[in-house]
């Protein structure tokens, strides 16, 4: 969809030390440099001219060349310093694109002449996990252009539509538009917003596509971060509350589904079933069995205990954008490229029914005995469990639909759009 495409021990030489006050921080200033133009070349996968950084014990190793890349002390006789400050094509670096900032080279050369700390830092730390958090707790009043919706959610007591905006979420009176409250430092885009059951928090989830992702649990009231969990070189697509337990399941671009304790805020497992993006989860009603779908063109289902596999839907033949279970999660739907709704069998993965669709779907939504599906095609469609088959067909934005919201007191469904359009339905 658019909106989608939308970083040698070297013993005795002191790099394992805390900083002095005043000197370049290595998390705070060097390793954001180093991520946001090294790593495309010289990661975890890549290594041209035979030399990584993605991690802090990679980054001190020399290449193919023998040079080291960071030298205490005497920045003068780094391979970093000297390539990064060489006119001569082929050996200046970054080679793919513009030169580094001036300013950006002599950061690196004063940190590396004040010591080259590394604070402390774990050895195979990756460098996005060096990274603290980014606060961005200062917005535009307005944006220059319009922000695609990509996620929302209503408050648990509903008086307040969530949705997603730039490195902030929105919060609006559903029933007058009035923009209530901006709740800054937030991931750059959200991909998914939760209220959990408490009634105080809020777990927005999202990142920088191909830099970070992680997911920041917020006080609603004061819009203070509590936690950030799930932190990922990859951005956080999707988050599902498992019910009757103190869960949360987090779906990631780096293939992964991590379990979480909400009382804790410790990693209870990691899931890597999937071959490809995981792009939305789902539980059964009774927490039972966790689905999830995948950009590898399958949607699968796991017993949400053990995250043992109990089978894997394959009959889209296309990327999967959604996935909602019905019940105890016996049957299950879900949406793909192919731009049909499925409905299947947990056992032996039995396609039941398929509904074309006219446009590409993205996230489901389930609302009681219906399955909503907001499309590209600038409608969205509920399909009624009872028959497998739209019931409705509605038309009112202007662009794709991206996001779609239920509250269930007033019978209120919101829809997002790609132009930033939001509207709200009497369900």
């Amino acid at each position: 969809m658019r909106v989608c495409c939308l970083l040698c021990t070297l013993a005795g030489v002191g790099y394992f030390v805390e900083p002095i006050y005043g000197q370049v921080s290595f998390r705070e200033q060097i390793a954001p440099i180093l991520q946001e133009h090294c790593v495309a070349c010289h990661g975890a996968k890549r290594a041209e001219g035979g030399y990584r950084l993605y991690t802090v014990e990679e980054l001190v190793k020399p290449g193919d060349g023998g040079t080291a890349p960071v030298v205490p002390q005497k920045s003068s006789e780094s391979e970093w310093v000297s390539r990064l400050r060489s006119h001569e094509p082929g050996a200046r670096m970054p080679d793919d694109s513009e030169p580094l900032a001036p300013e950006k080279i002599d950061l690196i050369a004063k940190w590396m002449d004040e010591g080259a700390s590394l604070e402390g830092i774990a050895p195979k730390d990756p460098l996005w996990l060096v990274i603290p958090p980014r606060n961005t707790s200062t917005v535009s009043e307005h944006y220059p252009r319009a922000i695609p919706v990509t996620a929302m959610a209503f408050s648990a007591d509903g008086s307040k539509l969530i949705t997603s905006g730039y490195h902030e979420a929105l919060l609006w009176n559903p029933m007058t538009g009035e923009l209530v409250q901006r709740l800054h430092n937030q991931p750059q885009r959200a991909y998914a917003i939760q209220s959990l059951q408490d009634g105080r928090r809020i777990a927005i989830a999202g990142g920088t596509p191909g830099a970070v992702g992680e997911l920041r649990l917020i006080d609603r009231a004061s819009g203070a971060i509590e936690q950030v969990i799930a932190r990922s070189n990859e951005v956080v697509l999707d988050c599902a509350l498992r019910p009757g337990h103190q869960e949360m399941a987090i779906a990631l671009a780096d293939n992964t589904i991590r379990l979480y304790h909400l009382e804790t805020m410790q990693l209870k497992r990691i899931i890597s079933s999937h071959a490809d993006w995981v792009t939305q989860l789902a539980y059964s009603d009774d927490g039972k069995r966790l689905g999830s779908a995948s950009r590898d063109r399958s949607a699968k289902v796991y017993d949400a205990e053990t995250g043992d596999l109990l089978v894997s839907y394959p009959g889209h033949g296309a990327a999967v954008r959604g996935i909602a279970a019905i019940g105890d999660g016996t049957h299950w739907v879900s949406v793909g490229s192919d731009r049909k709704w499925h409905r299947w069998e947990l056992e032996g993965a039995k396609k039941v029914a398929e509904v074309p669709l006219g446009g590409e779907p993205a996230k489901l939504l389930r609302v009681d005995v219906s399955i909503i599906v907001p499309c590209s095609d600038k409608h969205w469609y509920r399909i009624d469990l009872s028959n497998n088959a739209i019931g409705m067909k509605v038309p009112g934005h202007e662009d794709w639909l991206l996001s779609a919201a239920y509250e269930p007191a007033t019978a209120r469904l919101a829809t997002g759009g790609l132009d930033g359009a939001v509207r709200v339905w009497n369900f």
